[in-house]
């Protein structure tokens, strides 16, 4: 008769490296995601003052209500990825906020930035 394992609690140090490495690297592209969606509405904004008003003030507002959104999204993922690198630094990543056990590998490697897991998630439907 051997001894129960314990369950973990927590991921390792190694483990937690290469899920910073992996949200750094998102956080990389959200970054670059959103100077693009930011250049956008600058350039869309210098074409609106250079053409006369007129049909195009509407396409024009759309347009730049589109990538205000997506911008605003953009920032969200990139609060989320970085709140997601404090909990690494508090080494508390990859801990279900409901439950307290472990996310599973494979979703924080889909989701890095998730806070509950996916029994939890289906739990609150």
């Amino acid at each position: 008769m051997g001894v129960k394992e314990t369950e973990k609690t927590r991921y390792s140090d190694a483990e937690l490296a290469e899920f910073e490495t992996l949200i750094d690297e998102k956080l990389d592209k959200a970054r670059q995601q959103l100077k693009f969606y930011l250049d956008q509405i600058n350039d869309v904004g210098q074409s609106a003052d250079s053409k006369q008003k007129g049909l195009d003030d509407g396409t024009t507002t759309m347009e730049t209500e589109k990538l205000h959104t997506l911008a605003a999204r953009q920032r969200k993922l990139i609060q989320h990825l970085e709140n997601a690198k404090m909990r690494i630094q508090n080494k508390v990543y990859g801990v279900c906020r409901e439950t307290g056990k472990l996310i599973s590998k494979d979703r924080l490697r889909a989701v890095p930035h998730a806070t509950l897991s996916i029994a939890a998630k289906e739990g609150r439907r």
